[in-house]
């Protein structure tokens, strides 16, 4: 099969092409497994930081992707909860312990042999992957594979965002960043919380056009002050200086989010100019995200249909995948990037 492969860490400064298109045997699916043949797999930020080496260290090689959507080809000689021809979706969370008390209690996002797809496992920037048939999720009809795709990741960890912001109907949410993952938490906010006011702060006209398009209250730059102090905010971008901005702007006793795996160097000093009185003081919160449980991806997908949610997409050949990361670095975005695989 083809498979766009990276094995090893590169800076993307100085090389734009990591992955390398490659034929390697297609994988077979293990007792308690599926095989998938992949139509669709997002782009995710968490895919410049395997590159750029900021994750724990992928396996090498490595297929990356884990916003996957395909049909089930072929089920393990145990595996019983799927049948060729179903439409599947995999995400970040490959697999996980099943026995700790992260697992039992819902978590298994915290899990100590939590295993990340596209990572640990070989992903879905190829024509075919496997997974264990408990991580994977019907697809519903409301969307096409490419809509589906930005779901599984982009659109479960802003629903578990959201959930961790402790947002309630009424108050005031702001949204720092207005990538893949904010225009699809702009949508759910909007249903879940009718009579709220969203307020975006992102860095280019364009994002905040597309902001108001999709019914922000307000939008501004990262360093501007909202009208309006924010209740809660998620942060969904890759650096540290909205963080502290976002801070200032949050309301007393007040809860930040940050919707990132890690975030890049480039203006590390920021952390280090957070002021106890300016930024913290009055009860104010800041709670990191650590990936999606299973919930969060199959409580997501049901309430997307519901709504429902519209994905905004940018597609791209398997082939266009360094291009797509590429444009990704440089905040090139308007919705989600996905590859079209088949």
């Amino acid at each position: 099969m083809k498979a766009m492969v990276l094995k090893k860490i590169y800076n993307l400064k100085e090389q734009q092409n990591p992955l390398e298109l490659v034929n390697i045997s297609d994988p077979a699916p293990k007792e308690k497994e599926i095989l998938v043949r992949v139509s669709a797999c997002g782009i995710c930020h968490t895919e410049l930081d395997e590159i750029e080496g900021r994750t724990p260290p992928p396996r090498f090689p490595v297929v990356l992707g884990h916003q996957i959507v395909g049909r089930v080809e072929k089920t393990g000689g145990r595996a019983t909860k799927f049948k060729f021809g179903d439409r599947v979706g995999i995400g970040w969370i490959g697999s996980a312990c099943g026995k700790c008390k992260f697992c039992l209690g819902g978590n298994e996002n915290l899990c100590h042999e939590f295993k990340a797809t596209g990572r640990d496992i070989n992903g879905g920037y190829a024509q075919y992957t496997t997974v264990q048939e408990d991580f994977a999720y019907l697809i519903p009809e409301a969307f096409s594979d490419l809509e589906a795709a930005p779901l599984l990741c982009a659109g479960a960890i802003g629903y578990r965002s959201l959930k961790l912001t402790g947002m309630k109907d009424g108050k005031n949410l702001g949204l720092i960043g207005f990538g893949a993952s904010a225009h699809l938490v702009i949508q759910m906010a909007k249903y879940k919380y009718p009579n709220s006011k969203i307020f975006v702060l992102t860095r280019t006209e364009k994002e905040r056009s597309f902001a108001r398009e999709l019914g922000a209250f307000w939008t501004g730059d990262i360093g501007d002050q909202s009208p309006e102090k924010l209740d809660c905010a998620i942060d969904t971008t890759p650096a540290w200086q909205p963080i502290m901005e976002g801070l200032k702007n949050l309301q007393k006793g007040g809860r930040l989010v940050i919707n990132a795996i890690r975030k890049e160097d480039i203006d590390k000093e920021f952390l280090l100019k957070l002021d106890y009185a300016q930024h913290l003081w009055m009860e104010k919160e800041i709670k990191s995200v650590a990936n999606v449980a299973r919930c969060d991806v199959s409580e997501f997908l049901q309430l997307a249909a519901k709504i429902p949610i519209r994905p905004e997409v940018q597609e791209f050949q398997l082939e266009e995948a360094n291009q797509a990361l590429l444009e990704l670095k440089q905040r090139k975005i308007r919705g989600a990037k996905v590859l079209r695989i088949w």
